[in-house]
């Protein structure tokens, strides 16, 4: 009963993770940062094959997804410190997250609870002819600290998982592991013994 409730708790987790993931990666689209979107798309795919290694006993799989929420964990610290300009990042620069292939927006910044997008004609002379040149104001929360929130989201669903994952899984696979459910040759039919006795004859 534990492990199943193990694996119904880990479950609902990695639907949770699933779902505010495909959230970020709407609005990584929408605000055409590439890197996030290239990371948010493996984190999907992780998650999805975690959560079939639980499932069917996959102890590689599981293994497998522990080492990415690592990889997964760092990327999001190294999100939050470039939107908080920790030392020497700018969250103005392209290259981090575009590649430099696109303007860096995060779609926040014009879309944020209570902003205010005022267009400024005419636009000044620096301003590219394929981008409008806007004022925002009005906003409750800069999108900076919108972005360090879904990136601490993630952070906290990641460590929940980690948790869930070494109290009631591990537990699980050693359990399926005693019974020989990972042995091909935990188990063996018994054998056949004859009903004939041999015994000795004297000439």
């Amino acid at each position: 009963m534990g492990c199943c409730s193990g694996r119904c708790t880990l479950a609902f987790i990695c639907g949770m993770q699933l779902v505010s993931v495909l959230e970020r990666q709407v609005i990584d689209f929408l605000g055409y940062q590439w890197a996030p979107i290239l990371i948010n798309f493996l984190h999907i795919i992780v998650v999805i094959l975690g959560l079939f290694g639980t499932i069917q006993f996959r102890p590689r799989y599981v293994t497998g997804y522990a080492a990415w929420l690592v990889v997964w964990m760092t990327w999001n610290v190294f999100i939050i410190c470039f939107y908080l300009e920790v030392g020497d990042l700018s969250r103005d620069s392209d290259l981090v997250l575009t590649f430099n292939l696109s303007m860096h927006r995060s779609w926040w910044m014009e879309n944020g609870p209570g902003c205010r997008v005022t267009p400024i004609t005419p636009p000044p002379s620096w301003a590219p002819e394929d981008h409008r040149y806007i004022s925002i104001s009005g906003c409750l929360m800069d999108f900076q600290f919108i972005e360090v929130a879904h990136s601490s989201l993630q952070i906290l669903l990641a460590l929940i998982t980690t948790k869930a994952y070494s109290f009631s899984n591990w537990c699980c696979f050693c359990a399926v592991d005693f019974i020989g459910g990972f042995d091909s040759y935990g188990y063996q039919g018994p054998q056949k013994t004859s009903h004939l006795q041999l015994q000795p004859m004297y000439m």
